[in-house]
């Protein structure tokens, strides 16, 4: 039997609403529960993959190829379950079926409403391949009051008394602000936040409350009170200092103790914590520590790279140490005389992006790790630029460039138009939608032996995820490999360049695919582990 958790946020956005989700799936999967994970989005795109990374924050990709909300990013971080087409939705996804099913007839003439038309294709999206899950959690993004999300709020109030209180659950994350003048927690926006949740219906069993400072023992009773909640299911979500104790905190808390009750199954079950205990005294006991540049064109939204980070974050745990972020903007290298900026790190990684601003920063950045033997990690877009780089400066291709900037004399980089995925050939030109039209979900590769990739992942077919238009152009593959660059991973039908390096450098490797999707705390990915570990080799040699 499958059980359902609606999990809402109000006051402010940006709370943690995906950080608490992704918490309790974990700790449900350490009583031994099969949990699976969903994120219901109130804004009107189909998806996020047009939406701008500084707006929106990254965009995650599935295995099977969904553009999705960078949520499902922390869900799979902390459960490990590879999310999927169905476990991101938003609001115009929904009207778009519906408006569907009303121009093919599927509604009979019947007047299309939000009630129960709308509603019901949230519910559908809700319920649909969720019959291998002990729990289902259900996220709603957005704040509560919004115009956006009053869909969805009446699609899980009118779920909820479909399913019965045995298989459904409301948890309300709200914000306990504190007041340095008055020297006290306010519980009140917490009350509205409540309040509003209960006017369209929905009565909260357990409260998340974010605050800075420990809940005192009376503004916990008082939020019980006026919220009508028991007051050990007002739970504590303070901050802090790493993501990956969030599970620890709300288990010491009894968090996971009152969802089990509620659902009356599991509660006396004692979970298996070692994982995260583990993760957190690598964490908070490093034996060193690295620097690594991050030139990119979003630097100033970490969200942009939340994916990004967390891996080389998993690269710093796998080899014990603190991983220091420096995040560049690539244009300041364009001028030339900021390039000393990368004089003391560790290791420089350029990372996915799209459009040619910032491109010939990230190309200095380039040459600067290479000339001077600075780890180097190149990831979709930052592989392109290797290669035009050492198109350049090694190969003599003087005119090397991306057909994604213009016409160039030597497109060594140019857009992918044909491509195979499973039995079929995918095709594309300039003509087509930008929405989900590039090269997206996972898709094999095949390593050379005796390279350092193969080295790396020590085995020789492997899958990544990706997500691009461009690729770098095999055609000049002969003469980037005189100059000696190495193709060291292609697509089973050798068309395609995945994996590029430079074995004449302590640690070169440039991938076409977006590895940073695949990493998680309790397994981290080879190539974070990998580069993590050239970084440390370079900070004891300076």
């Amino acid at each position: 039997m499958t059980r359902f958790v609606f999990i809402t946020g109000g006051v402010v956005s940006s709370l943690g609403k995906g950080i608490s989700s992704a918490s309790l799936g974990a700790l449900l999967q350490a009583r031994g529960f099969e949990v699976r994970l969903r994120k219901l989005d109130p804004y009107l795109n189909v998806d996020p993959g047009t939406m701008n990374p500084i707006q929106h924050g990254e965009v995650y990709v599935t295995d099977d190829g969904a553009e999705t909300d960078l949520d499902l990013g922390h869900y799979e971080r902390f459960t490990g379950v590879p999310a999927r087409q169905g476990d991101n939705v938003t609001t115009g996804r929904i009207y778009s079926t519906v408006l569907s099913r009303e121009r093919h007839g599927d509604y009979l003439g019947a007047t299309v409403q939000v009630i129960p038309h709308v509603t019901d294709a949230i519910k559908e999206f809700i319920e649909t391949d969720t019959d291998d899950a002990d729990f289902v959690l259900c996220e709603i993004g957005g704040t509560v009051g919004d115009i956006e999300s009053l869909p969805f709020l009446e699609a899980i109030r009118q779920k909820a008394n479909e399913l019965g209180r045995a298989r459904s659950m409301f948890i309300h994350l709200t914000l306990l602000p504190h007041l340095t003048a008055a020297g006290e927690v306010k519980t009140k926006p917490t009350q509205h936040s409540v309040k509003e949740l209960q006017s369209v219906g929905i009565q909260a069993d357990i409260l998340l409350c974010r605050a800075e400072h420990p809940i005192p023992a009376d503004a916990r009773k008082k939020i019980a009170l006026f919220c009508n909640v028991a007051p050990e299911r007002v739970i504590s979500a303070p901050d802090v200092s790493s993501i990956y104790e969030v599970p620890l905190v709300y288990n010491n808390q009894g968090f996971d103790v009152e969802v089990c009750k509620h659902f009356g199954i599991g509660h006396d079950i004692k979970p298996n914590l070692d994982r995260w205990n583990n993760i957190i005294s690598r964490v908070n006991k490093p034996e060193g520590e690295v620097t690594i540049a991050v030139v990119g064109k979003y630097t100033e939204l970490p969200d942009a790279y939340k994916s990004l980070a967390e891996a080389l974050g998993h690269g710093g745990i796998a080899n014990n140490v603190a991983v220091n972020m420096s995040w560049i903007d690539a244009e300041i290298f364009e001028s030339g005389d900021a390039i000393h900026r990368l004089e003391n790190v560790d290791g420089i990684l350029v990372p996915g992006g799209f459009g040619e601003r910032g491109a010939e920063g990230k190309v200095a950045a380039v040459q600067f790790a290479r000339e001077h033997r600075v780890p180097y990690f190149g990831i979709c877009f930052g592989m392109q630029m290797a290669v035009i780089e050492i198109s350049r400066s090694l190969a003599s291709i003087h005119g090397a460039g991306s057909t994604e900037f213009g016409d160039v004399s030597d497109p060594v980089v140019g857009l992918l138009t044909e491509w195979k995925k499973g039995d079929k050939i995918e095709q594309r030109d300039h003509s087509v939608d930008l929405g989900g039209s590039m090269r997206l979900g996972s898709y094999p590769c095949s390593l050379v032996k005796n390279t350092l990739a193969y080295k790396v992942y020590g085995t020789k077919n492997i899958t990544e995820r990706h997500r691009h238009r461009y690729e770098v152009n095999i055609n000049y593959a002969e003469t980037l490999q005189a100059a000696g660059l190495i193709f060291s991973g292609m697509s089973p039908d050798g068309e395609l360049p995945e994996i590029i390096e430079l074995p004449e450098h302590p640690w070169f490797i440039g991938v076409q695919f977006h590895p940073e999707l695949k990493s998680k705390p309790f397994d981290p990915h080879p190539l974070f582990k990998s580069f993590i570990k050239a970084a440390v080799d370079h900070s004891r040699l300076v």
